[in-house]
């Protein structure tokens, strides 16, 4: 699926980068979002320079704004999952060259919560109004679509996480902020008892954030009650179901809810494609 504003007659997104070098850093693993990226760059004309985490003299003690200097000479754009602090970023984007693209940091992940309010937006038509149950880890993920989807007039979104694994508490501030501002709800818990009555969304990620670990070694046992299994799915009829992959079957969301007809998590993975898509052309034309 090519989003139709971007497309040529023959289907395919006009090669509107032609000309331009996209860099592709990726420290920790990636099968979605690295892909999206490669594959945006190159479906818009672009050409591509793969990094993985020791390829850059940055391993051998160059700094990273000196290295961002240099890359900026040479390329148009950086797209950066970062492994290390959140002053990674910043730094690469200390120069007016190279655009600096933030594919997943510690703290936030952005162009998911870019995909997914796509999603929404393409399986319901609209964005605003739209009723969001997050179960599991306040992780990277849970931080980015709170600070979207809370700009958005009417919708509600209560994340639930397990005791001890939610979000900061700098990042509740400035959701709370922006739906009062937006007239959005936004409710923070660490309990399934306050669930809502009915929601249009059930999302969770795994557990296990990329890149993570957890402090205690029975620490799953605090997660299971925030399963998305048949049961939850049973109290909210309507809703469909999101998952940002990859997904551990059998822990955060068995089998019959990720393959049933709710799941539109596939078509959520396609999204980070169209999503890059659009970054990229924001940031470069």
């Amino acid at each position: 699926m090519t989003s139709p504003q971007y497309a040529t007659a023959g289907g395919r997104p006009e090669p509107v980068l032609a000309g331009q070098v996209v860099g592709i850093l990726f420290r920790q693993t990636s099968t979605r979002t690295r892909t999206a990226f490669s594959a945006a760059a190159l479906r818009l004309g672009a050409s591509i320079i793969s990094y993985g985490p020791v390829d850059l003299q940055e391993n051998t003690g160059e700094s990273t704004s000196d290295t961002g200097r240099v890359l900026s000479r040479m390329l148009d754009a950086l797209v950066v999952r970062s492994a290390q602090s959140d002053a990674e970023l910043p730094a690469y984007a200390a120069q007016s060259q190279m655009a600096v693209i933030n594919s997943m940091s510690a703290s936030e992940h952005p162009t998911q919560a870019l995909a997914d309010l796509t999603t929404i937006s393409q399986h319901f038509g609209r964005v605003e109004g739209i009723r969001v149950l997050y179960l599991g880890e306040g992780n990277n993920t849970a931080v980015a679509l709170a600070l979207a989807l809370t700009r958005f007039p009417g919708t509600e979104l209560t994340l639930l996480t397990a005791p001890g694994f939610g979000i900061p508490e700098a990042t509740v501030r400035r959701a709370n902020e922006q739906a009062i501002a937006a007239g959005s709800r936004f409710t923070v818990a660490a309990a399934m008892d306050a669930r809502p009555s009915d929601v249009d969304v059930v999302y969770t990620t795994r557990w296990q954030t990329t890149g993570t670990t957890k402090p205690r070694p029975d620490w799953r046992d605090s997660f299971k009650p925030f399963r998305a299994d048949a049961a939850l799915m049973k109290v909210y009829p309507d809703a469909v179901f999101m998952h940002d992959l990859p997904a551990h079957r059998g822990e955060e969301v068995t089998a019959d809810v990720l393959d049933g007809p709710a799941s539109i998590a596939f078509a959520q993975a396609e999204n980070k494609l169209h999503s890059a898509s659009a970054v990229l052309r924001w940031c470069l034309t």
